[in-house]
């Protein structure tokens, strides 16, 4: 096909010089425009990305294609991981639910979930902080803080519980006076809401990775962990 053609079936006059998107839409428009003129198909060379000998438009779709497809590969593999994350997660979160079912008082509930966390779901620091609204019976040494609304302690998480929703980040300086012990060392933390409108209290889960609890985490498991951990609290009051 002369260049007249070509210009005429995108509606580039004769004789001007073709911008490259009419020349990409006019052949996105004609797949079978190198079947019709194979020849010219073997022809074309491109210039090597890295500073070769030139190549036929062949080769490099061909090299084209092979990269597309390592992406895909790399994606499919990142999903299995992610899938084998999630339903490992689950398989956890079921097992607590067994053990603090099978718990026969709130403070063997609270060391089934105390030792569930540092076993189970690997956590370097975890602190449930409890407010005067929760059972009384809810006490276990080193793991839960019993504090009222207007504690200084609490005063830092004041925007989180009233969101009421669990969230994941960075500690400011403030947040981490809830943890007694080793508190410099906890960078990142997952911050989880129990109860409605956080009435229960809320759970703290640190790292001393600055990356590990971070915003991008899924908050979806970490809301069922809440829901858990305040109707195991609630059983109590029944």
């Amino acid at each position: 096909m002369s260049q007249q053609h070509v210009g005429a079936a995108v509606g580039t006059p004769p004789g001007d010089t073709f911008a490259d998107d009419s020349i990409a839409e006019y052949l996105k428009g004609q797949p079978e425009f190198f079947e019709r003129h194979p020849l010219l198909l073997l022809s074309l060379k491109l210039p090597h990305r890295t500073g070769g000998p030139a190549i036929s438009l062949v080769e490099r779709q061909v090299a084209v294609l092979r990269t597309r497809n390592s992406q895909l590969e790399r994606q499919f593999k990142d999903l299995v991981s992610v899938a084998k994350q999630n339903d490992a997660l689950v398989g956890k979160i079921h097992q607590l639910s067994l053990k603090l079912m099978g718990a026969p008082t709130l403070p063997a509930r609270l060391e089934q979930l105390e030792t569930s966390l540092r076993e189970d779901f690997g956590a370097e620091r975890a602190v449930l902080v409890l407010f005067p609204s929760a059972p009384a019976t809810a006490t276990r040494e080193g793991f839960v803080k019993r504090l009222p609304l207007d504690d200084a302690d609490v005063r830092p998480y004041a925007a989180f519980l009233r969101a009421a929703k669990p969230r994941c980040g960075p500690l400011r300086d403030r947040q981490k006076n809830v943890f007694d012990r080793d508190a410099d060392l906890v960078s990142s933390a997952a911050f989880v809401p129990l109860g409605a409108e956080s009435s229960l209290g809320f759970l703290i889960i640190g790292s001393r990775d600055a990356d590990h609890f971070h915003p991008g985490k899924r908050m979806d498991f970490l809301a069922r962990l809440g829901e858990l951990l305040a109707v195991s609290l609630s059983r109590e009051q029944l």
